[in-house]
């Protein structure tokens, strides 16, 4: 390798709330000879992170432009409310908008959530990130609704969330630009939606194994190996002067029979005959 040549690398960037450790774990299976490196940035500057070249692919939040990124949807997120452990929406499984109505409801600027309209009243001023928002949560100040991967991400011993049943949902995609879709690239989206090693789409292919040899047959030809007579049957060669068994079973056996059978006959009757009395003359 060249002083020039920059050994073979992937950036993989991911937004708050995801968790890549399964995919990275897989990846460092396949390709332990090509180190992953984990970006992590914010949902509002993903993208522009993939413009940029930050990442060779990166977990983002929908919608996506598809003008110049590519996209594969990989899951949607339930959205909860997080509330105090001692609020009065901790005694139920699930809200809707509605149960929120009277709530001072946090917004917010790095909302992942597409709002028509915020559920609850509006605060004073909105929080700069969710995390500013939590702590807000904490000190009693108002609620908030997220993705429940951010609750779990902000988790504090004194908050708990419940399921909002009729919010705006969030989902995660794969993301890259249109342009750079490498073969790098194309490993993780195939390890992403859980193709094999093998897979028939996959980029590596092991290579088939040869086929075993097969035992060429021998030609058939006129010299090939004798035949045993077969049972009952006359080998077809003279067998005058030899003991009877030498020849074939059955003919032997019939021969032996008819010839004792017709010795026998001939011999009481010519014995019949000669032992009549002759007359006197």
């Amino acid at each position: 390798m060249t002083g020039s040549e920059v050994p073979p690398s992937f950036r993989l960037a991911y937004v708050p709330g995801v968790t890549p450790t399964k995919w990275v774990r897989i990846w460092n299976e396949r390709l332990p000879d090509i180190p992953l490196t984990l970006v992590a940035v914010s949902t509002d500057e993903a993208f522009d992170v993939l413009r940029g070249r930050g990442a060779d692919a990166g977990f983002v939040r929908l919608p996506v432009d598809r003008e110049d990124l590519s996209a594969i949807p990989l899951y949607t997120e339930t959205t909860v409310v997080v509330v105090p452990k001692d609020h009065i929406v901790a005694a139920v499984d699930e809200v809707t908008s509605e149960d929120l109505a009277d709530e001072i409801v946090l917004h917010p600027l790095d909302d992942t959530l597409d709002w028509e309209r915020p559920p609850g009243q509006p605060a004073f001023e909105r929080p700069a990130t969710t995390a500013d928002a939590v702590e807000l949560v904490a000190a009693g100040i108002g609620l908030l609704v997220v993705p429940q991967s951010l609750a779990r991400l902000h988790h504090r011993k004194d908050l708990t969330y419940r399921p909002v049943t009729d919010a705006p949902e969030s989902r995660v995609a794969l993301s890259w630009p249109q342009d750079a879709t490498t073969d790098l690239v194309e490993d993780f989206i195939g390890i992403v939606r859980g193709r094999t090693v093998n897979s028939s789409r996959g980029r590596a292919q092991a290579p088939a194994a040869p086929a075993a040899p097969t035992k060429a047959k021998r030609p058939e030809t006129g010299g090939g190996a004798r035949r045993k007579p077969a049972a009952g049957k006359s080998s077809g060669k003279s067998t005058s002067g030899r003991n009877p068994r030498g020849g074939g079973s059955g003919g032997a056996k019939g021969g032996a029979k008819g010839g004792a059978k017709g010795g026998a006959k001939g011999g009481a009757k010519g014995g019949a005959k000669r032992g009549k009395p002759r007359g006197r003359s």
